[in-house]
């Protein structure tokens, strides 16, 4: 069966995040048997969902960046699929609380402003425990330097991990890992 991976882009970026596109082409050159998909998230944790619920099905992969591995946590617990989160933000509620108020997202060119409202929706997406590790696996950088990468290793801890000293939170030389990551989500 032809899996379908879906990369899940992080807060503020897009479908063309350099990670996803690298990954994208890797899959390509190597003649995988997939179908990859790189939506365009809503800034609304709300819609994203939504959206990203409407393209899951039985054959279903995810990797996700930063807030994108947040989702991917949330969608795999719930929807019992395999996921490769990288750098995840586990609790993005109580960093972007800091952040409220009018957002510009460079690359999907859009202002919004960001609310309470989308806080509230975070926090109603949270998965306060793990109850299928073994779906997840944690790729970290201890060097990110926009999320705390301990809330990681600590939430993540009964799933595989892979855990570098360095890094930032744009995961360094990600490429690396594009074996690990097949090998995991059992792309064929």
């Amino acid at each position: 069966m032809v899996k379908r991976v879906i990369y899940i882009h992080g807060f503020n970026s897009s479908e063309l995040s350099a990670k996803a596109q690298q990954f994208g082409a890797w899959l390509k050159s190597q003649s995988f048997a997939c179908d990859y998909i790189t939506p365009r998230l809503h800034f609304d944790p709300r819609v994203a969902i939504i959206q990203l619920e409407s393209i899951i099905d039985e054959r279903t992969v995810l990797v996700g960046s930063s807030l994108g591995g947040f989702y991917a946590t949330y969608l795999s617990q719930q929807h019992n699929v395999p996921a490769v989160v990288v750098n995840p933000a586990v609790r993005p509620f109580e960093l972007l609380a800091d952040y409220l108020g009018a957002q510009y997202n460079p690359y999907q060119k859009i202002h919004y402003q960001l609310g309470q409202e989308h806080i509230h929706a975070l926090q109603q997406l949270y998965v306060a425990d793990l109850t299928k590790p073994e779906l997840l696996m944690l790729l970290q950088q201890m060097g990110d330097e926009v999320l705390p990468y301990q809330h990681a290793l600590q939430y993540y801890q009964s799933c595989q991990q892979r855990i570098e000293f360095a890094g930032d939170h744009r995961f360094m030389d990600f490429q690396r890992y594009f074996d690990t990551v097949v090998n995991f989500l059992k792309i064929t």
